[in-house]
């Protein structure tokens, strides 16, 4: 008898590599003929393990000169043809590209390792067989890739001084913040980790003990897990990747519900190199999708650009430009700051006054929405989720809202809220939600985040910071903003015991409050 699962790899990589090829088809109909015929090869990986791969050269590479090198690391289950498109249009213009399946995934051998040691020495002996094998020039090496393939590009970029430029596209640079942060498993971006990594690749035994401790909220293992998430972020070697000089381009969307905009703006703040950063509307990866198919793509188009000028030379301005660059999710055009701090230039604080007392393990009705599908929709028709705000229940929901607003507000960067909690339990998960309130007391959600305790004396009163996911969106005149804090949303694990009481309150000598990053007028 067969392998099921094997059976459905292989067959969902057909279906995939065939939409992917035909996209790119399509959208490079016009200059297909200026590179070589896709080659697909097999490269031996560290330790020989068996990474499947595709090579483009540009047209009429014969060996008499070099070329720049691009390498891409596929994203979490995506098979080998995932960047045909934007490979062909890169070696158009005079790369060699060597696409490959990182291990553990689809054809490529070996266990799904995480951007562990092995994948990062995977991508360096990746790079050793282009230059023995193409025209490929060892002083100009790039790599790039979206989600997955970013977080590899930028590890390996820490460890391997021969690369000098990546774009990390919807990636992490700090795994655990990603998924874990406020000590708070992100259990829907999680699920979807996991059961992609089912379908299409192999999962370790260590994996599987991590999403299995992830899951069960095990107290005695979090060490462990923030271990093994440390090990695999590029925070942890950001001082080993500044030293070794690699130009580092970072995009990500405001609604990433895998990997959020914040810790990505963290580690954009300790790069000491040439660095650029870009915030989109949008959820994971949904930013670059079209380009994939070929179509014209503002990543991908600045990804070209940071490579033509990083390993080219080319005078494109693009290191003229300032580099964060930020696109609201309320519509308008780019803007452009000269550092992350600029974002936010100054702040407006909301008195979180008065004693409030909620339930727990209710859903209030304030939600964060559904992995994917809420940003999707944000990013194409600016519909987040939204939650009358006036029949949001007490009981279950704190409420606190701003004046009404005479002229917009242009919220920009990262609201903080601080505030005193005393609890009932010794554990506790508390989610805060920044909404924009119109006329009606429809709120559009503007940002949120999860705050888990644990080990705390109940009935003592405990400070709460919190750092609510970034983010830009234009508040209309007329309008409030409204924080609502509750302890249930569906894109987390809560961590409220049964009969849990939450009393927020507003000391003299430290008062509560939210404050918010707003744009210089």
């Amino acid at each position: 008898m067969g392998h099921p699962r094997k059976a459905l790899r292989t067959t969902t990589v057909g279906a995939v590599s065939a939409t992917l090829i035909a996209g790119s088809a399509l959208g490079l109909a016009p200059t297909a003929q200026a590179a070589d015929a896709v080659r697909f090869v097999d490269i031996a990986g560290d330790g020989g393990t068996v990474l499947k791969a595709n090579v483009i050269t540009p047209a009429g590479a014969d060996g008499s000169r070099r070329y720049p090198l691009l390498v891409l690391p596929t994203s979490w289950g995506l098979p080998q043809v995932e960047y045909l498109a934007q490979a062909q249009k890169l070696a158009n213009s005079g790369y060699i590209v060597v696409s490959y399946n990182v291990r553990g995934f689809w054809q490529s051998g070996g266990e799904i390792e995480v951007a562990g040691p092995p994948d990062t020495a995977d991508a360096s002996k990746v790079i050793d067989w282009a230059l023995a094998n193409t025209p490929a020039d060892d002083r100009h090496i790039g790599m790039a890739g979206v989600s997955y393939g970013a977080g590899i590009s930028l590890l390996t970029a820490a460890k391997d001084k021969r690369v000098k430029a990546v774009a990390a596209l919807s990636g992490w640079a700090d795994l655990i913040d990603s998924i874990y942060s406020g000590r708070t498993q992100h259990v829907q971006a999680g699920a979807l980790l996991d059961g992609a990594s089912l379908v299409t690749g192999r999962q370790s035994a260590e994996l599987r003990q991590i999403f299995d401790n992830f899951y069960a909220s095990n107290l005695s293992k979090e060490q462990d897990m923030i271990d093994w998430g440390k090990k695999r972020s590029a925070a942890t070697y950001v001082d080993q990747l500044n030293k070794n000089g690699a130009a580092v381009m970072m995009a990500n969307a405001w609604g990433d519900t895998v990997f959020s905009p914040n810790q990505y703006a963290d580690f954009y703040e300790k790069l000491t190199g040439p660095k650029r950063l870009e915030l989109r509307p949008g959820d994971h990866a949904t930013a670059e999708l079209t380009g994939l198919f070929g179509l014209p793509n503002d990543v991908w188009t600045d990804t070209g650009r940071w490579f033509d000028h990083y390993l080219k030379g080319a005078d494109n301005e693009i290191d003229r430009e300032q580099p964060v660059r930020l696109k609201s999710r309320s519509g308008g055009g780019y803007e452009g700051y000269p550092d992350w701090k600029s974002v936010g230039a100054t702040r407006k604080k909301i008195a979180l006054s008065g004693t409030t007392t909620i339930h727990t393990n209710v859903d209030s009705g304030a939600d964060g929405g559904i992995v994917f599908l809420s940003s999707i929709l944000d990013q194409i028709a600016q519909a987040p989720p939204v939650a009358a705000i006036p029949l949001l229940p007490r009981r279950w929901a704190a409420v606190w809202q701003s004046e009404k607003y005479a002229t917009a507000q242009q919220v920009r960067g990262t609201a903080k809220l601080h505030t005193t909690v005393t609890p009932t339990k010794e554990s506790g998960t508390l989610v805060a939600y920044l909404y924009d309130v119109g006329p009606l007391g429809l709120g559009k959600l503007v940002s949120n985040a999860p705050y888990t305790f644990h080990g705390q004396t109940p009935g003592k009163p405990l400070g709460v910071d919190l750092e609510l996911f970034s983010t830009a969106y234009d508040v209309p005149a007329g309008h409030r903003l409204a924080l609502v804090v509750d302890t249930v949303d569906p894109l987390y694990i809560e961590h409220n015991p049964s009969g849990a009481q939450l009393t927020f309150s507003s000391p003299a000598n430290d008062p509560s409050y939210v404050s918010i990053p707003l744009r210089e007028q």
